[in-house]
């Protein structure tokens, strides 16, 4: 895509031969601005095509928890159906300049996005059982395959003087692929009830992404994030709170020229474990860019966007033999608030293995649960 919109629409224009104010040349003004905006679906949604790295609701309850030393895996069912409207409507006046020193075309879109996802994420994790800095290190990597369907309907509405031409069209793609990878290392620190979590992730861009596709799997470029995470957990009570919270730092998109601002994300969960096995309770998380992203279309001013979601979860746990425990999950989370970012619902389904707990923590009166 052009760095300068104007200019884009400018050189279509030229390329379908415009050289007046007759009817003929207002539809192809017309057809061609949907056109553009169609291939530049990023238009009014922060974050390049509304996508970040941070996907909100992956920490929740337990988060900062000691983890048994050894290997950690998880399977995870992630689901969203996500649409934008209102924010992702264009209202601007394209200057012709040379090609019609005299003309203004007043233009309006109307548009709305709406994506699916299915994504079935693996991690695997080790924790090291000697201390580091007096905590507990863990190292691991995720991936993820699935698919993706997205589509935008848009209405265009041109004029030029008085005469007025409107268009309707719309743009779909599916694919199947693979995700980028995240690795991610933890350093955990317990001290009675009270357990905290410092963080770092990244993004390596190897998954399915093509600029010139509307749904990818990929993002396309690479991406820092880092954080801190507490957890309290009274094991006699059954009562737990959670939360973690960090920025992400996004590197250039080198097909699109587009880079992605400050992200700024915090995710909580708060549950009450009714036996030791048993677990309800609640989850939400806060998503909102701190800086605009660089690249936009000069159209769209400082591009930031926001999401707040919030539901239930529950959880269970329950031993594999006498030497492993497993761990299933679910929680949902319903969106709102949302500014330049498509919002809905999503739903995260979890498995995981992990080295059982020692014997003595595993008493009737508490939890056995040790993340």
């Amino acid at each position: 895509m052009e760095p300068s919109f104007l200019r884009f629409i400018a050189a279509l224009c030229r390329d379908a031969g415009y050289g007046g104010h007759d009817r003929h040349s207002l539809r192809s003004v017309t057809i061609l601005t949907l056109a553009a905006i169609a291939c530049a679906p990023n238009l009014a949604a922060a974050d390049e095509a509304g996508i970040s790295f941070w996907i909100p609701g992956q920490f929740g309850s337990l988060a900062a928890a000691p983890q048994q030393p050894g290997w950690f895996f998880a399977d995870t069912y992630y689901h969203t159906s996500v649409s934008a409207a209102g924010d992702v409507a264009l209202a601007h006046e394209v200057e012709l300049g040379e090609l019609a020193r005299t003309a203004t075309v007043n233009v309006n879109l109307s548009a709305s996005v709406n994506a699916r996802v299915d994504a079935d994420f693996a991690t695997l994790n080790y924790v090291f059982a000697t201390p580091v800095f007096g905590g507990q290190l863990g190292l691991g990597m995720t991936g993820a395959a699935g698919g993706n369907a997205t589509s935008i309907n848009g209405t265009l509405t041109a004029s030029l003087g008085d005469l007025t031409v409107t268009r309707s069209g719309s743009i779909s793609d599916a694919r199947d692929g693979f995700t980028d990878l995240y690795p991610m290392a933890t350093l955990r620190w317990n001290s009675g009830v009270n357990n905290f979590m410092f963080y770092m992730t990244g993004d390596i861009p190897v998954g399915t992404y093509d600029s010139n596709n509307l749904a990818n799997l990929g993002i396309g470029h690479g991406a820092i994030d880092g954080g801190i995470g507490y957890t309290y957990f009274d094991p006699t009570s059954g009562h737990e709170f959670s939360f973690v919270t960090g920025l992400t730092g996004n590197f250039a998109n080198t097909s699109t020229d587009y880079t992605n601002g400050i992200d700024w994300h915090f995710d909580w969960g708060a549950s009450q474990f009714l036996t030791k096995q048993w677990q309800v309770g609640a989850v939400g998380y806060v998503y909102r860019q701190l800086t605009p992203d660089s690249g936009q279309l000069p159209i769209l001013g400082a591009n930031e966007s926001q999401v707040i979601g919030v539901g239930p979860q529950i959880g269970y746990i329950f031993p594999i033999g006498t030497a492993l425990q497993g761990y299933v999950s679910a929680k949902a989370y319903w969106e709102f608030d949302a500014e330049r970012r498509a919002d809905g619902w999503n739903t995260w389904l979890t498995f995981a293995i992990s080295a059982a707990p020692p014997s003595s923590a595993m008493m009737p009166s508490k939890p056995m649960y040790t993340k």
